[in-house]
């Protein structure tokens, strides 16, 4: 009973840690900044400018932002990858994770669109994925597209290939179609 009391208590500060020291060190900083600016200001123009720490602070964080994406980062990024691709097993596993969850978010966004397919020809079943691939020339398949159907409650999912006459578009936000299919249907839609 006291070790599960005491993981509980080291989840706690777990789940909590970072966004204490995140805001302490936010507050240190704009303390620092807004105390620089007023007197630097005061000193040169005599005048004293209320909300300067805050507007000081955002400038701040914005050029850290900049510089972390652009000089720090992106070398960063390159040599981790040049690292990941010399080795064949990690690249290959790294590649196939780092390809999956850039479908699901960033700039190369996969799953953006939902349709409702026809699972049996013979009933009105139907299950909700998302188009991935239209173009299957490489599998010599000319009417039919990669669709992928997510499970619910899970990170997982299966790849179909299916005739594109079984494919009906849904005009719902991927994202919305997205909860809707891992909760089960129990979000149901945003009304707009």
């Amino acid at each position: 009973m006291m070790k599960r009391l005491v993981n509980y208590l080291l989840e706690g500060i777990l789940y909590i840690a970072p966004l204490t020291i995140t805001g302490y060190i936010i507050y240190s900083v704009f303390m620092f900044m807004d105390g620089l600016s007023k007197d630097l200001i005061f000193e040169f123009f005599d005048i004293k400018i209320p909300g300067l720490g805050v507007l000081t602070l955002l400038i701040f964080l914005v050029f850290i932002g900049f510089a972390g994406r652009t000089f720090i980062a992106k070398p960063l990024k390159s040599l981790f990858h040049n690292l990941i691709g010399r080795i064949p097993l990690v690249k290959f596993v790294y590649s196939s994770f780092n390809d999956l969850f850039s479908a699901f978010v960033g700039k190369e966004k996969k799953f953006n669109q939902p349709v409702l397919v026809k699972v049996n020809l013979s009933s009105d079943l139907e299950k909700i994925g998302f188009i991935t691939e239209e173009n299957l020339s490489l599998l010599d398949e000319e009417d039919k597209v990669a669709v992928y159907f997510p499970h619910s409650y899970n990170f997982s999912g299966e790849l179909f290939i299916v005739p594109r006459a079984n494919i009906k578009p849904i005009d719902i936000s991927s994202s919305d179609v997205m909860k809707f299919v891992i909760s089960a249907g129990l979000t149901g839609w945003e009304k707009t």
